[in-house]
This record gives structure tokens, C-alpha cells and sequence, in this order.
């Protein structure tokens, strides 16, 4: 399409062509199909790009990479905003908010599954390969190579369009991978969650090395957060420190010599030999139990990184009200309450650390505190707080806390004007339900500013006790 350019315009077109320089037109424009984009003053660039555009006909099948699950997403409660891991990684713009969820487009995605890889409560999952298959194929590996009698295994996580040429090309022209070394190829390495390396270590694995580009196709921090993760646990629970890494190189024999150096780490005594099952949050904490109980020296508590997918929460008790709005909040149910009395009850293997509880309430009460406390999530839920309920003067019904009714009541007996002086025994309001102080206040006609008394409501009852009244006939 060609003209003067304008505000407001819209285009519906297959194939984007863009050689007018500068800012790209989209985020992440050489992920996006469809979108050509070259250097005006480039003329090789312009060849190639209209050699690659002249080949974009016919129909497009495009994978839908991840799968969303919106009734899991944390991002967002009554306005409150909390997860944004996702929206902050994606590097195509193709997860937007919607609501109290994020909406993904797949015609926009790239693919790199950065999202899936760091989402807490496994809303997005990666469907190629699923992340149980990649496991199961991971624990095969590392199985077979334990009972073959191999020792310090190292696991090289790669991709096809860049990983599978270079390891051909070590295996041609080159040394070869060093015999410790099984390759395990993924759809992109960014897909990997902890959960991949977690698994890794607790099956034997000495190390896990993630294959990059030396010019990274997809954005790498959220594969470097999880390998953060990783290693915060390795060197907590005894496997040794920089257990998890990555080599970003385009030359095989660079991956030799970044492979060779590959110390062993400390090897678990029993390796887990657990079945991956499940997806998303599920996998995820299947796979730090069982590397916790494989761990060469297991601790009870690991403090991890800030925005870890786990932790627990610092709740000031005495400044609680009770009002439960955190428990309203909570996407997870990892804050309860109970039927019976006021109460605040947390179950830390249930929490994903997305802040909407901290965002919530209106004390502010509550901070996060990433850290991995096997005993709690292996305990009940804890009882943070709880007090006895307020009963109605009238009817006896729990409608509230009791610490809370009595210092409502406090700070507004004989200060307030409303309830001072001779208006103090309205107090008595306050101490009784909803139902029960309507009635009162329908029944003595409460007037808030004292003015006269209002009249009763008229019913048919009255007109018809008038006539009678008069001698007419209340019927004609």
C-alpha cells in the first residue's frame, strides 16, 4: 500500500514490507512473519528481502506455540494488579492484559516461550513438545547413561535451527561432544523452566548447560532468571555452585572448550527416579521435591531470588483485621479463611508469589518473601490469625470480629457526635447485624441529625381504619 502517510490509518494485509529505515514498525520485527524489513541504503538487503517476499504465497499454517489457561492467570484481581512476568518477557508484544487475565495472540507469537517458562501457576504452558515429555525424555537419558555405568553427566539443552547444525558440525570437523555430555534438544532453549534444570539435578545430573546464539535470536532473561533459580538451590541443597549455565557461541569448537571446563558436581546418593506427570505448577513442585530429597545435603529452608515462582508471606498479625480481603484476592487459595470463627489461614506451597494479596489489603500488612520452606509446604496450612466473632445483641448470629466491633465502638462512644450525650446508647447499633439494624432503625425512626422524628409508613391498613373511622365505607 502506498501514499501519504496519515494518523489514524488502518491496513488489513498479509505481508509487510518495510524499507522506509529507522524504528521498525512492530516489536520485535524479525520474529514476526510476514514482516520484511530492510535498510533503504542496504541494496543487497532490498535483493534479499524482495527475493524472500516474491516466496510468501499461498496459505500460511502457523503452530500455536503456548496454550493459556485463563482461569489460572494471577494477573490481575478487582483492579489490583499482580503477576506481570509474562507481559514484562514477551519480546512481540503478543500478551496483552485482559481484565483479570492476559490475553495471548498466536498470530503474534514467536514462539520462544520465555512466558511459559516463568509463569508461577502454569496459566501458559508450552505445547511443543509439553514440558512432562521433555522431562520423561530427559529422565530416560540420564537413566539409561546411569545404568550403562557413566558418571557426571552433563546435560546440553538445545534448539534445532542453531544447536543441531553446531553439534554436526563438532561431530564432522571437530573433537565431538565430550563422552559425559547428552544432548537434549528442545523447540526453543528459552522454553525451559526450572523445573527442566530442578529435575536435572535431582535425576543425577553433574550439570545443565543451556546452547545460545552468540547474537541471542530470542531475549534471554527469563532463561537466565530460572537458571538463577537453579543455582540458588544447587548450592543450597549441596550439588555445588554454577551447577546451571550458558554457553552463547556460534563456533563448535568454542562448545568444546566451554564443555571441557564443566567441573563434576557433587552427585546425589540416591538419584530420583520419579515419572514427570502433569503440567504447568504441578510438574514444577514435583520436580523441587523430589531434587530435595535427592539432595547430596538437604536443607529445611532455601531464601531464593526476588519474583522466585515460591515463597512465603510476612504478615503483621497484630496489625490484621481480619477483613479477609487478601483471601478474596488470592488467585490460588493459598490464603484462607474459615466457616466457623474469623480467621486467616496460608498454605505456602500454594503461593505463587504474584503480590495481589500485598496489593490488596488495605492495612498493608502483608509483604512477600521468596524462599523455598520445605517443612511448610510438606505442613497444613498455618493459622496466621484468629479471634473470636462479634454475636448480634438481637438475634445472637456471627456477622463480624469482635475485636473489631469493640473498637469501632470505642473510638466512637461519647467522641463522635452522633453518638455522645444522651445518643450514646446508639452504640448499641454497631454490636448488632445487618438485619437487626435495619429493623431498629426502620422501627425507632433513627434520625442521624437529631431532626424530628419521621413519620411512620402508611399502609393500606391505615386508609382503611380512617373511613371506618369517619362512618364511610372503607370498600367504596
Amino acid at each position: 500500500m502506498f501514499g501519504e502517510p496519515r494518523n489514524g490509518a488502518t491496513s488489513q494485509c498479509d505481508v509487510v514490507i518495510d524499507v522506509a529505515g529507522g524504528t521498525p514498525l512492530f516489536s520485535g520485527g524479525d520474529l514476526r512473519a510476514g514482516y520484511l524489513r530492510a535498510d533503504p541504503a542496504d541494496r543487497a538487503g532490498i535483493e534479499a528481502l524482495i527475493a524472500a517476499a516474491t516466496g510468501l504465497v499461498g496459505e500460511f499454517d502457523k503452530p500455536q506455540y503456548v496454550a493459556l489457561n485463563e482461569g489460572l492467570c494471577a494477573h490481575s484481581r478487582s483492579r489490583k494488579i499482580g503477576c506481570t512476568r509474562c507481559l514484562d518477557l514477551c519480546p512481540v508484544g503478543a500478551i496483552t492484559p485482559n481484565g483479570d487475565h492476559v490475553a495471548i495472540s498466536a498470530e503474534i507469537c514467536a514462539g520462544c516461550g520465555a512466558c511459559a517458562s516463568v509463569c508461577p501457576t502454569g496459566a501458559v504452558t508450552y505445547a511443543l513438545p509439553p514440558a512432562d515429555v521433555v522431562l520423561r525424555k530427559l529422565r530416560t537419558l540420564l537413566v539409561t547413561y546411569a545404568e550403562a555405568g557413566g558418571r557426571n553427566p552433563v546435560v546440553l539443552v538445545h534448539d534445532g535451527d542453531h544447536g543441531e547444525p553446531l553439534l554436526d558440525a563438532l561431530a564432522r570437523h571437530g573433537r565431538g561432544l565430550p563422552a559425559n555430555v547428552l544432548p537434549l534438544r528442545l523447540n526453543e532453549v528459552t522454553q525451559a523452566g526450572l523445573e527442566l534444570s530442578a529435575a536435572a539435578l535431582a535425576f543425577g545430573a553433574a550439570a545443565v548447560r543451556f546452547l545460545g546464539r552468540s547474537k541471542p535470536k530470542h531475549d534471554l532473561s527469563g532463561l537466565m532468571r530460572n537458571v538463577d533459580y537453579a543455582n540458588t538451590l544447587a548450592s543450597a541443597l549441596g550439588h555445588g555452585d554454577a551447577r546451571c549455565g550458558l554457553i552463547e557461541t556460534d563456533d563448535p569448537d568454542q562448545l568444546r572448550a566451554a564443555l571441557d571446563v564443566v567441573g563434576p558436581g557433587q552427585a546425589p546418593a540416591r538419584p530420583a527416579r520419579f515419572r514427570p506427570m502433569g503440567e504447568g505448577r504441578s510438574l514444577l513442585k514435583s520436580a523441587i521435591i523430589e531434587m530435595h530429597r535427592a539432595a547430596p545435603a538437604p536443607v529445611a529452608r532455601v531464601a531464593m531470588p526476588d519474583r522466585a515462582p515460591f515463597g512465603g508471606l510476612a504478615i503483621n498479625a497484630a496489625g490484621c483485621t481480619l477483613c479477609l480481603a487478601c483471601v478474596s484476592a488470592c488467585p490460588v487459595q493459598a490464603l484462607q479463611d474459615d466457616k466457623d470463627k474469623p480467621t486467616l489461614k496460608f498454605q505456602e506451597d500454594l503461593c505463587v508469589q504474584c503480590g495481589l494479596c500485598a496489593a490488596t489489603c488495605p492495612e498493608k500488612v502483608i509483604s512477600l518473601v521468596p524462599q523455598l520452606d520445605f517443612e511448610a509446604w510438606a505442613a497444613p496450612p498455618r493459622v496466621v490469625k484468629q479471634e473470636e466473632p462479634a454475636h448480634c445483641l438481637n438475634c445472637g448470629k456471627a456477622f463480624g470480629v469482635q475485636s473489631t466491633i469493640d473498637r469501632i465502638v470505642a473510638k466512637l462512644e461519647n467522641k463522635h457526635w452522633m453518638f455522645a450525650g444522651d445518643m450514646a446508647k446508639r452504640t448499641s447499633l454497631i454490636r448488632m447485624c445487618e438485619d437487626c439494624r435495619v429493623e431498629v432503625v426502620v422501627n425507632e425512626s433513627f434520625d442521624p441529625h437529631e431532626n424530628r422524628p419521621r413519620p411512620a409508613p402508611r399502609t393500606t391498613e391505615d386508609y382503611l381504619r380512617e373511613r371506618a373511622e369517619k362512618g364511610e365505607d372503607p370498600l367504596a
